[in-house]
């Protein structure tokens, strides 16, 4: 961790804000630069001392960068890698914190060349509240962090990144881009989709006499519209799959509701409850829902 002496954070958003609040707080010896695109978000980032400088380029946020953090949409990466190719120094560290891997990976192997090193990183935080005033520096603690590698990967940048993360209070695994975009898919891209779809379904006079339970089912439903459609155009593959796995399951409920099967809907309640019960139990051992 003593080599990371400067932090750049690209994006000053409730994530990435996160990031650079954490980062300056447990990493006092490293030098914070962060960047926005929007100007507005630069001067409530430098009100509200985000980090320890604010660029106003991209250029100045990077050019003595140790380790850069691209906190953006997805499909604004391209870009960036294209311009760090050039401003970001020898050896500098180059990961992001998007919600899949697979097309990230294969974009800095096209654009950032050998001087620098990219690892894929996804930390497992978050809120459906956006923008750089709902930053917080906790919003990591006890978070889990997937690195993701390639054969490719510099071994020495990925040490480096978990120490990284560690340090900013993560659980930290590493996994291949294809195995992290189709776990995540099911894990969190699916649900954001299924939440979507049961409000969209719903009548708006009627959700008003809606309970605690349908608010939780359909919280993730209140994310970012533009990020969310990003990262689902960015994993369709996994997420067509998992659609047609779940309309399989609803198809089960349908025919046992309409063949009055108490039996039978008993038998998938049942499993899913089980299901759900040892992941509370796993999660609570791993002190993952006590954040």
């Amino acid at each position: 961790m003593k080599d990371l002496r400067n932090i750049s954070v690209i994006g000053l958003g409730l994530l990435g804000g996160s990031i650079s609040l954490a980062a300056q707080q447990r990493l006092p010896g490293a030098t914070v630069v962060g960047y926005s695109h929007r100007n507005a978000t630069r001067k409530r980032a430098r009100e509200l001392a985000i980090a320890g400088k604010v660029a106003n380029t991209v250029s100045a946020a990077v050019t003595e960068a140790d380790l850069v953090i691209l906190a953006t949409p997805i499909f604004t990466f391209t870009d960036y890698f294209a311009q760090l190719r050039d401003l970001a120094p020898p050896g500098c560290i180059v990961t992001d914190v998007g919600s899949t891997k697979v097309l990230p990976h294969q974009w800095a192997e096209q654009q950032l060349g050998d001087r620098v090193h990219y690892v894929g990183s996804h930390p497992i935080a978050g809120s459906e509240q956006r923008g750089v005033e709902f930053a917080r520096d906790d919003l990591l603690a006890q978070a889990r962090c997937i690195l993701t590698t390639t054969k490719h990967t510099n071994r020495q940048a990925t040490r480096t990144l978990k120490d990284f993360w560690t340090t900013l209070g993560c659980f930290v695994e590493t996994m291949a881009p294809q195995e992290h975009d189709r776990v995540y898919a099911d894990v969190s891209h699916l649900p954001h989709l299924i939440a979507a779809a049961l409000v969209n379904a719903s009548d708006r006079k009627d959700m008003k006499f809606a309970g605690k339970g349908f608010l939780d089912s359909t919280r993730i439903a209140s994310g970012d519209a533009t990020i969310w459609t990003d990262v689902l155009l960015a994993n369709t593959d996994n997420l067509t799959d998992g659609i047609d796995r779940v309309l399989a399951e609803l198809a089960k409920l349908r025919r046992a509701i309409e063949d009055q099967d108490k039996n039978g809907i008993e038998i998938l309640l049942t499993e899913a409850r089980r299901k759900r019960a040892a992941l509370v139990k796993y999660m609570l051992g791993k002190k993952e829902l006590l954040s």
